[in-house]
């Protein structure tokens, strides 16, 4: 079976990426990953947060005691440790290229322009061979309308693209007003890649303590279906490369997000959940429903069922709201 794909470029001897996560936080366990199977592998974050945090300490430890005594202009004191969260970072990309032979993406997550794109380079440099910008921000200040968000998202991408020469693939959440115009205006900055999508963590109470707790559940397969259909609509209108990366845990996940035309999917919950052994399992159930179906390869199925490829669009559309209310029975 022909099981290869291409996202962003990258040559991928099969749809099943291993997506960020604590077993791709060190080169040990990148390397455990590609042991087990994954045709390439999504680092954990680096947040704008640290980012700036590491600027301001920098910047704290060039400019303090300048104007102490007259020579200061040729005083300046050394940053210890100031870099020790993107050193480690750049440091795990290094080492991960050397023990792999897969891709290695490495990852930002910020929304907002600035000089901390900078690391976008040094990532490259490290040897990333591809960088996703996961976007993260939750606009509260009700005199910002929504356009300007999106502006502020697309800036920041267009400065990542222009600053390095690897590929750069965009995770958003599916919270846009018109996700086929802003998937269109991120394909425009030069991006290759979309990933579909960002799991926005809700924060829980606790009644006892009063106080606001974190709180973090493993996706399941029922939650494949938003970014079903969105990839079934963006790949029907979009030549940028979509990846689906939430609810992916079986061989039927896979397949159904090759049909409706992503080049590739990432799991992160299924491998923590049951373990690295997952992925060769799930190729082995991929092969033989592709051998039981008579499919030499994924590109056979690809996009055959998005809203190009159905009989019925609207399934995908405003329709199939109302099927699926007609549909349901209630409990007697």
């Amino acid at each position: 079976m022909d099981l290869t794909t291409d996202y962003l470029g990258l040559k991928l001897t099969h749809p099943i990426i291993a997506s960020a996560s604590p077993l791709s936080k060190d080169a040990d366990g990148i390397q455990r990953l590609a042991y087990a199977g994954a045709s390439a592998i999504v680092m954990p974050s680096l947040f704008e947060e640290e980012i700036e945090y590491e600027l301001d300490k920098i910047d704290h430890f060039l400019t303090f005691g300048s104007d102490s005594f007259f020579e200061a202009s040729d005083y300046l004191p050394k940053p210890v440790a100031v870099l020790k969260k993107s050193e480690t970072y750049l440091k795990t990309i290094r080492e991960a290229k050397e023990k792999v032979d897969i891709p290695v993406i490495a990852s930002l997550n910020g929304a907002t322009p600035g000089g901390w794109v900078k690391y976008a380079t040094m990532m490259e440099e490290a040897g990333a061979d591809a960088i996703e910008l996961n976007l993260y921000y939750v606009p509260t200040d009700r005199d910002q309308p929504g356009y300007r968000v999106e502006m502020q998202y697309l800036q920041t991408i267009q400065q990542i693209v222009s600053c390095v020469h690897v590929p750069v693939s965009v995770k958003i959440g599916p919270y846009f007003s018109s996700l086929p115009f802003f998937v269109r205006k991120v394909e425009e900055t030069g991006a290759k890649g979309i990933v579909l999508f960002n799991r926005f963590y809700q924060p829980d109470i606790d009644l006892e303590e009063l106080t606001i707790v974190p709180s973090l559940s493993l996706s399941r397969s029922e939650d494949l279906r938003l970014p079903l259909r969105w990839t079934a609509i963006l790949s029907s209108m979009s030549t940028i490369d979509i990846a689906i990366s939430c609810g992916v845990h079986t061989a039927a996940d896979v397949f159904k997000a090759m049909m409706v035309g992503a080049k590739a999917t990432m799991t992160a919950s299924e491998l923590l959940k049951n373990g690295t052994g997952r992925i060769q399992a799930i190729l082995e159930d991929m092969e033989q429903w592709m051998d039981l179906h008579e499919y030499a390869s994924i590109r056979q199925m690809r996009s055959s069922m998005n809203l190009k490829g159905v009989s019925d669009p609207s399934s995908y559309e405003r329709a199939n709201y109302m099927t699926v209310l007609k549909s349901f029975q209630p409990a007697k």
